[in-house]
């Protein structure tokens, strides 16, 4: 189903659809991914819920009769490629809405997005991302047509310190507990930072300097003695893949005895299974149920998982299915735009405020019930917190606890 090709020094992976797309019946989709960049780790099975899904769609009778059309790009995580491919896309006059990925390229996108009036449904879930309207100070620009699917990253991190504040009075802990921001230099990782820094200060944490570690795997021996050293009882982990594997195999060498938690592109059996003996109750949230669970919704994502594995067995990582529902929400907003004035960006953008509580049809226990407003694109602000082991390479995952957090309105965009 899938051909790839060269685009310059560039891999683009282009998706090839059913041969009636040129009929005028059809909207395009433009989607970026991450297939051979720093965050290919997660950015591949994301980017394969996202294509099986638009290929589900067409295959069972498109958007009300509508075709999608659309082209899997690579960019590697390069934002000057993601704002050319965009670009190339706007040329196409039944482009109708994109999905994305990273945050550096997603915050690069905000203003053409509005410009365009082309709803972006991205895998970043920046806090920035979520200020339609430009109204709370820390709001660095609205963000009118952007939306994701699942908690922010700030409100993920809020939720998890919140987790550890009752995690150390549960363990009888004296004093106030030490919480350290473990990360890149670079806008994903640094994406909640700050915001998640001050709702840990009001929670009674005595908050470190941030500990900086590469986006690729390396030796972090020295940042783990600084984090041994510093007394970090919880530190929060905001990259993910190599990187979080090689954290954890180093900070295990050098004997810190920390609590990793970390950000929902940081928790998943593949990097546990590469960790190793270092997890140890390590804390993750997550925005849906993981492939064996027995919930109405994942009959829909194994039929989905077929378009591309016809076995139908092959396991899939819980970002796979985020995938699937950033694709299915599209759906339904799009479903509503044809409805009510046609599919065009606007319509889709309005599509997305007609539901409360809305769960994709068909994902009932898979998609978390979501609410976007106008004025308030944090579509979800449930966050499910689990924790993993390694156990020997029996790798157990258990739901620890699940946190609703306020819609707070100096939140709201940060």
């Amino acid at each position: 189903m899938y051909k790839t090709l060269l685009l310059g020094s560039t891999l683009a992976g282009i998706t090839l659809v059913s041969a009636g797309v040129q009929a005028e019946d059809s909207v395009f989709v433009g989607h970026l991914a991450d297939m051979s960049g720093p965050t290919a780790f997660v950015g591949k099975p994301y980017a394969d819920g996202v294509r099986d899904a638009l290929a589900y769609i067409n295959a069972n009778g498109g958007i009300d009769g509508t075709t999608l059309e659309y082209e899997t790009i690579d960019y590697a995580y390069k934002v000057p490629q993601a704002i050319a491919s965009y670009k190339k896309w706007l040329s196409r006059e039944n482009m109708v809405a994109m999905q994305g990925w990273g945050t550096a390229d997603t915050e690069a996108l905000i203003s053409f997005a509005a410009k365009d009036e082309l709803p972006i449904f991205s895998a970043s879930y920046s806090g920035h991302l979520t200020d339609p309207q430009g109204k709370n100070p820390n709001t660095k620009k609205p963000a009118p047509y952007n939306f994701f699917y699942g908690a922010s990253y700030s409100d993920a991190c809020r939720g998890l310190v919140q987790w550890a504040a009752e995690d150390w009075q549960a363990k009888g802990g004296q004093g106030k507990p030490k919480f350290t921001h473990i990360g890149a230099n670079h806008p994903f990782p640094n994406a909640p930072k700050e915001a998640c820094a001050e709702y840990a200060t009001e929670l009674g944490f005595d908050v470190q300097p941030p500990v900086v570690i590469s986006m690729k795997p390396g030796d972090f021996k020295a940042q783990c003695l600084s984090l041994k050293s510093s007394g970090t009882n919880y530190g929060y982990i905001g990259n993910l893949g190599g990187s979080v594997q090689s954290l954890i195999k180093s900070c295990d060498t050098v004997g810190t005895d920390i609590q990793f938690m970390s950000n929902i592109w940081g928790g998943d059996k593949l990097v546990f299974q590469a960790a190793g003996e270092g997890v140890k109750n390590y804390i993750f949230p997550t925005m849906t149920p993981f492939w064996g669970d027995d919930v109405p919704g994942m009959a829909l994502v194994r039929e989905i998982s077929k378009m591309s594995d016809a076995s139908g067995q092959e396991p899939r990582l819980h970002h796979y299915i985020r995938g699937v529902c950033s694709t299915y929400f599209m759906k339904e907003s799009m479903e509503w735009a044809k409805a009510n004035g046609g599919i065009t960006g606007p319509n889709v953008k309005k599509g997305m405020y007609v539901q409360q509580n809305w769960v994709p049809k068909g994902l009932e226990g898979v998609c978390l019930a979501a609410t976007w407003s106008p004025e308030d694109h944090r579509g979800i602000n449930q966050v499910n917190i689990y924790k993993g082991n390694y156990n020997g390479g029996d790798i157990k995952v258990e739901k620890v606890n699940q946190v609703t957090l306020e819609r707070r309105v100096d939140w709201l965009g940060y």
